[in-house]
């Protein structure tokens, strides 16, 4: 059963792990995907980080827009998949990688991770994306 526009939204905006999907520009490739933290709030653009000049950075400017997919397995099937236009690429900032990264981890983990991040993975951009395209579903449960 196709979610409805709260219930879809909602789920996005739970903080699920998703899978990033971008054309790789060429017919000898398929797209790129990956998993990717986001950040979502029902009715407004979803924002992920990035390498500056990864090969997704590289892709997403080349491809002007990605889609995301986000599932579950339990209480029951559900997942949703979107896909739009990017709107904006900015500098990362630290107050981003710390949002993204408590959004994700327990309170006591992050610190830990943010100061890994910063030391390790170098420059970082935001790419937001506007919702335009939905697919979803709950499949219910087996």
């Amino acid at each position: 059963m196709a979610l409805n526009i709260e219930e879809r939204q909602q789920f996005l905006a739970e903080p699920h792990i998703a899978a990033i999907a971008i054309d790789s520009g060429s017919p000898e490739r398929a797209p790129l995907v990956v998993p990717i933290w986001y950040q979502y709030t029902p009715g407004g653009d979803i924002w992920i980080l990035t390498g500056a000049d990864s090969r997704k950075d590289k892709l997403i400017k080349a491809a002007g827009r990605f889609t995301l997919l986000v599932e579950r397995i339990t209480p029951t099937v559900r997942y949703v998949s979107v896909e739009g236009p990017v709107t904006d690429r900015t500098a990362g900032t630290h107050d981003q990688v710390v949002e993204m990264a408590s959004r994700y981890l327990p309170a006591e983990k992050v610190d830990g991770y943010v100061a890994m991040a910063t030391r390790d993975h170098g420059e970082e951009v935001v790419y937001r994306m506007r919702p335009q395209r939905w697919v979803s579903s709950d499949l219910g449960a087996f």
